[in-house]
């Protein structure tokens, strides 16, 4: 549903051989095989998914514009340019998840790594 990594949720369609679907949550879960079994099986971006990465894009264009880095986008495709806002979003929503129960750092300088 929201294209994070599917960890131990599973749904297949009742009375079918295929496929399996899997999904990070439970939320996800449901929302799928609700979708799945409206849809006969097929489980593709809901209406709200299309418009919110449509409406994603033009804050996406304007931060790369202020940063100077458009250039090199400016010719993708609408499709590229939703790959790029949704691992954003998944990296983001990933983080959040794994950081729930855990401590709050100091937000500090050296608190925060560099990831290369």
């Amino acid at each position: 549903m929201c294209d994070r990594e599917g960890r131990g949720f599973l749904f297949i369609h009742p009375g079918r051989s295929g496929p399996l679907y899997r999904f990070c949550s439970m939320g996800c879960l449901t929302a799928g095989s609700t979708l799945a079994k409206e849809n006969t099986g097929m489980i593709d971006k809901t209406a709200r998914e299309i418009q919110a990465l449509k409406d994603a894009r033009r804050p996406f264009a304007e931060a790369l514009t202020d940063l100077g880095l458009m250039e090199p986008f400016f010719h993708r495709s609408p499709a590229d340019i939703d790959r790029l806002i949704e691992s954003v979003v998944t990296g983001y929503v990933d983080s959040m998840q794994r950081q729930a129960g855990v401590q709050e750092r100091t937000g500090t300088t050296l608190d925060d790594p560099l990831p290369f």
